[in-house]
């Protein structure tokens, strides 16, 4: 493709005597160099063309001749059927045209209260969004304190359970010790051998079979808190002694000289047979004894105490006719 540049830039040598045709020659192609930046000017293509670009410019001229060509036609066939149209048909059209003008102005209002309706709905939507974020939210949080809650009531239901087995563990063993009898399941009296027994604690001795001191001591001392813890059941208020337990040094209080104790209690040695403090000991225990048994032939009221405490009454009568003085030389 040649630019107007270069053809502005030739330069005509020629003899001087043909100085006429080269001047006209020069200004020939001048014009046409204008010609072709005028050109170049209104289209896109600059000018002049090659014969490629030729081509190429001359089919889009084509297409557009042809495109244009085919408007005419429709124009043309329009403009015919106008044409025929009578007046009849014009204020039809113009009839039709005003309708469809009005009903244009009425969808415009429909779609501007659509619109209006669309904002409304919008905003509604984003306030209903924001409602259900919040319940989720709330959801959320009541479910992971219903689980708490359900751990807990787990747990409690655990611990009820459990309550439930001690009360009625607790049950059975207040069944079992109402079924018991204190004196009984306290003191347990039997016998071993020749001897008498309290809580296995022989009471008594034998030249054949020397029981230890501190055992009969024991026994004493067993046998006291039991005579004891018998007649405050019973509200029994001894004369002429008091009781008093304590262990393997157990003891009667004369109630007529309080500075006088008869001690029920031994170590043996040769101060047992000097000494007779503690054969009155056991003459005064069994005064209370006698007292006591006295006291429950009256008929005690407790009616269900009575056979017991007549059992106790029993066994410490054995007691009784176990105990001999030292003087009769057999036992002690």
């Amino acid at each position: 493709m040649m630019s107007t540049e270069s053809a502005n830039s030739f330069t005509l040598i020629g003899e001087a005597s043909d100085g006429g045709t080269m001047e006209n020659l020069s200004r020939r192609l001048k014009v046409t160099g204008d010609l072709f930046d005028i050109m170049s000017g209104q289209t896109d293509v600059d000018h002049p063309l090659c014969e490629e670009c030729t081509d190429t410019l001359l089919d889009q001229l084509d297409t557009q001749l042809n495109i244009t060509e085919n408007e005419c036609q429709n124009y043309k066939r329009c403009l015919e059927i106008l044409e025929q149209m009578n007046e009849d048909d014009k204020e039809k059209l113009q009839t039709e045209l005003k309708e469809l003008a009005l009903e244009e102005e009425q969808l415009i209002q429909e779609l501007e209260d659509v619109e209006k309706n669309r904002k409304i709905v919008a905003e509604d939507f984003e306030r209903v969004r924001a409602e259900a974020e919040r319940l989720e939210q709330e959801e959320a949080q009541y479910q992971k304190e219903y689980c708490e809650f359900k751990r807990q009531q787990l747990e409690l239901d655990d611990e009820l359970k459990s309550v439930d087995n001690q009360m009625r563990y607790a049950q059975m063993q207040l069944d079992k010790l109402k079924k018991t009898n204190v004196f009984n399941a306290t003191f347990h009296i039997w016998h071993s051998g020749q001897f008498g027994t309290i809580n296995n604690f022989r009471l008594g001795r034998l030249p054949s079979v020397p029981v230890e001191w501190n055992e009969i001591n024991a026994a004493w001392g067993q046998t006291v808190l039991l005579l004891h813890a018998l007649a405050n059941k019973m509200g029994l208020k001894f004369q002429r002694y008091r009781l008093v337990p304590y262990g393997n040094h157990s003891y009667l209080e004369s109630l007529t000289d309080k500075s006088k104790e008869l001690p029920l209690y031994c170590s043996g040695g040769l101060r047992f047979f000097w000494d007779n403090k503690f054969d009155h000991a056991m003459v005064a225990f069994l005064d209370c004894v006698q007292q006591f048994k006295e006291e429950v032939e009256k008929g005690w009221t407790w009616r269900k105490e009575k056979l017991k405490i007549q059992v106790a009454v029993v066994a410490l009568t054995l007691l009784k006719h176990n105990l001999t003085l030292r003087s009769n030389g057999q036992k002690h």
